[in-house]
């Protein structure tokens, strides 16, 4: 895991980790084709060598970093456990893979207008069989190539090489993990945390979706810091909102109101950091593109994620992990290796959750760079640039099945949400002396108001 870490701590310019500065903990593996343990450890770890290195650089003490390598996979599953209520389906009900006339198509409906346009394509349905025998009729690349045109989320199933061999595999596969850059600004070099809260009073503006960009605010949060969502009106992700606003305040803002634009223009100005997961191009169209972000706040720290890379023909496509790992070849090395008959995703929404602890970490060293020097800076990370880190850590040796949760892995607190009494599993990471502790429960979108 060690030279998992130092790959990532190289992207970052962290300093590479010694044996004795990150220890890993728990032995097992996730059931899967590739090494989704092994990636969740070291990408949470990331984040709690980037807080540490941020002490050491503020406070002069160094901070051991702890990851319990179990803790951070279950973690990658849920962090949430409701007391006496359940959280709603995370899945729309005709949701998932159906086979074409020539494979497999994955359809993401969770949205109400990703699912009008599948239906659009298709014809109406009224369950999944319905759906079945409509997509049957289909070749995968028409059909793929309908649905997205018309606005919709597909991804029909490609092995790794062909992946590999695609225009956009080529492309993606070409970009670094994290892609960072610094630019010139004379930002504030006064560091608001403390070593016990690194990150308290940095603002942190989250414009993200589900799912990789609220776990990297979550983590934020949870050293400190200042995150304000805002969604826009009519937005809602009710399967996972408890598991991802924990820490958070939550408001809405509509950037096509005059009025409204101003507000999140001052927001905007005054955050040290900002994390959104829109397409490459959509807050170009709202008239906030790179350029504009930084003649607004050029010492921001702006960090932003895609399904599908910065490059290539796909650039703009929408996606998510589950259709990220279809084109990838993720769900195809998975039904080889079960000799299934159908694709077999990853146990987790490993993508998401892995990009989420990377884009952090970049947020923090982004952090840290500007208190060092002044300047803003950026980073760029995308879930099928992630799925190559995956794939190139190469299938897992070791059978040994990851230990099943007990009441002992859950934290003691209670934690207030507005759904009810809740806890939530202990944490993976520890960075001595710092710990990752959530000031507030989860909330529901949209019910603070904008404001710092």
């Amino acid at each position: 895991m060690l030279n998992m870490l130092g790959a990532i701590a190289h992207d970052l310019a962290l300093p590479p980790p010694a044996a004795g500065a990150v220890r890993f903990a728990a032995a097992g593996n996730l059931p899967a084709a590739f090494a989704v343990t092994e990636m969740a450890g070291v990408s949470v770890a990331a984040a709690g060598l980037a807080i540490a290195a941020l002490i050491e650089q503020e406070a002069g003490e160094c901070r051991r970093v702890l990851l319990d390598r179990r803790l951070a996979a279950l973690w990658f599953a849920s962090s949430l456990r409701p007391q006496g209520w359940q959280t709603p389906p995370p899945w729309d009900p005709i949701a998932g893979d159906y086979q074409t006339r020539d494979g497999w198509i994955r359809l993401h409906t969770n949205a109400p207008h990703h699912r009008a346009v599948a239906e659009q394509v298709l014809g109406p349905a009224a369950d999944r069989q319905g759906m079945a025998r409509r997509v049957l009729a289909w070749s995968g690349e028409a059909l793929e190539q309908s649905i997205v045109e018309a606005g919709g989320c597909a991804a029909r199933m490609r092995s790794w090489q062909q992946w590999s061999d695609h225009p956009q595999g080529l492309a993606v596969n070409a970009e670094p993990l994290i892609r960072r850059q610094t630019f010139d600004a004379d930002g504030s070099r006064t560091w608001s945390g403390t070593p016990e809260r690194p990150l308290h009073g940095v603002r942190v503006l989250d414009l993200t979706r589900v799912l990789a960009g609220p776990v990297a605010t979550r983590l934020l949060a949870g050293f400190g810091a200042d995150v304000l969502r805002i969604d826009p009106p009519g937005w809602e992700e009710p399967g996972v909102v408890a598991e991802v606003t924990l820490g958070k305040r939550c408001a809405r803002l509509d950037l096509r109101d005059g009025g409204q634009r101003k507000l999140f223009e001052h927001l905007l100005t005054q955050a040290d950091i900002l994390v959104h997961g829109y397409r490459a191009d959509a807050l170009e169209r709202l008239g906030y593109g790179d350029e504009q972000r930084r003649a607004l706040n050029p010492a921001l720290v702006d960090i932003s994620l895609n399904a599908y890379g910065w490059s290539g023909p796909w650039r703009l496509r929408r996606g998510f992990d589950s259709l990220v790992q279809m084109s990838t070849g993720i769900a195809h090395a998975g039904m080889r290796w079960q000799q299934a008959s159908r694709p077999v995703p990853l146990p987790v929404q490993a993508l998401d959750h892995a990009t989420g602890y990377l884009m952090a970490a970049a947020a923090i060293r982004g952090l840290a760079e500007r208190l060092a020097t002044g300047h803003g800076g950026m980073a760029r990370l995308s879930l099928a640039r992630t799925a190559k880190w995956l794939v190139e850590q190469g299938t897992v040796a070791d059978d040994l099945p990851l230990a099943g949760e007990t009441p002992l892995d859950l934290a003691c607190a209670r934690e207030q949400t507005p759904w009810g009494p809740a806890q939530r599993l202990k944490v993976p990471l520890q960075v001595l002396g710092a710990p990752l502790q959530w000031e507030r429960g989860a909330c529901e979108l949209g019910s603070m108001q904008p404001c710092w």
